[in-house]
């Protein structure tokens, strides 16, 4: 089924789901939707275990995990993801063990390929009809819902020019995403030449200073960067600032991920972010570029408060959260 079929007719969670598709911002979304229709918060700590392609290197745990009893729930969740990097051998092993889950427990393996890929071949079509199969390819139908969402969440509205083009644009969702959380700053609708201004200028090389150097470790550098800039322009420095960070933990993220890679354009920068995300890994570099969003999306809505001096608090507190995301 399509990602918003699961979404909008809630069907019943099998004992396999697979999601699958190109669109990591709606596997994500899937993924979180199984969570949490199958276990409540109270119980989820006890009952969701996630596994990493590193993770699985025989699969024995997985079979340990599958096999084991729900703890004060009616169901136990074990989450495989980015299944697409594995090796055949693995995917092989993995289709056996699918075969396999006990009543009361539910395997999700997030299976990042075209639903009609042949090589590899989706794991869900070798499965068959022991898996519900969640297609999170996004066609132009679903981006534009998505932006429409995204504006709704945002309180905006966007000309229908404005729409259209975000819905031919070959961007992932999440930059989708970010660029209408920026856009939406502006005004409660967004205009195509706001849009356009947004997709043809450079950002501020001093915000990607300061990310770079935040993550590298160089933190005192960071804070004196993020201050000179809210020195300059104490209403409008929050955003770039986040965005670049944002931005920054993306692609560490990307990198860390196995088969990782970065986008054509952005690839002479690997030399530099390969390095980084080996240090970092990549549950650090997701939860970082998590709490960027957050921030942003906390000053777009005004949770983050109105004043100059709230938002530079916000940068700063991220930032001191970040601080020692280098470390190990």
């Amino acid at each position: 089924m399509k990602y918003y079929e699961f979404i909008d007719n809630a069907p019943k969670i099998g004992r396999v789901m697979v999601i699958e598709g190109t669109e990591r911002t709606l596997a994500e979304s899937a993924l979180d939707a199984i969570i949490e229709r199958t276990l409540t918060p109270d119980v989820r700590a006890l009952n969701l275990d996630r596994f990493g392609p590193d993770d699985v290197a025989d699969l024995s745990r997985v079979r340990e995990t599958l096999s084991a009893m729900p703890f004060l729930a009616s169901s136990r969740v074990t989450v495989i993801t980015d299944a697409h990097t594995l090796k055949a051998p693995l995917r092989q092993d993995l289709l056996a063990i699918a075969q396999e889950v006990p009543e009361g427990n539910v395997l999700v393996i997030v299976d990042l390929v075209a639903p009609r890929s042949q090589r590899p071949k989706p794991i869900g079509a070798e499965l068959g009809k022991v898996a519900t199969r969640i297609d999170t390819t996004a066609n132009e139908d679903v981006r534009e819902r998505f932006v429409q969402e995204t504006l709704k969440k945002l309180n905006a509205t966007a000309e229908p020019r404005v729409i259209a083009e975000l819905v031919r644009s070959e961007s992932d969702l999440a930059s989708v995403r970010n660029d209408l959380e920026k856009l939406a700053l502006s005004g409660t609708k967004i205009t195509f030449a706001e849009l356009e201004r947004e997709s043809l200028s450079i950002e501020d090389p001093k915000a990607y200073k300061y990310a770079s150097a935040l993550l590298e470790g160089r933190v005192s550098e960071a804070f004196a960067i993020a201050a000179d800039l809210f020195d300059a322009d104490p209403r409008g420095a929050a955003i770039p600032l986040l965005s670049a960070l944002a931005n920054e933990c993306g692609y560490v993220w990307e990198m860390a991920r196995p088969g990782g890679a970065l986008p054509a354009r952005l690839q002479w920068r690997e030399r530099a972010l390969r390095p980084l995300a080996g240090r970092i890994g990549a549950r650090r570099a997701r939860a970082a570029f998590e709490r960027a969003v957050r921030g942003i999306e906390a000053i777009v809505t005004g949770a983050a408060g109105n004043e100059p001096g709230d938002h530079r608090a916000l940068v700063e507190r991220i930032s001191a959260e970040l601080s020692a995301l280098r470390r190990r």
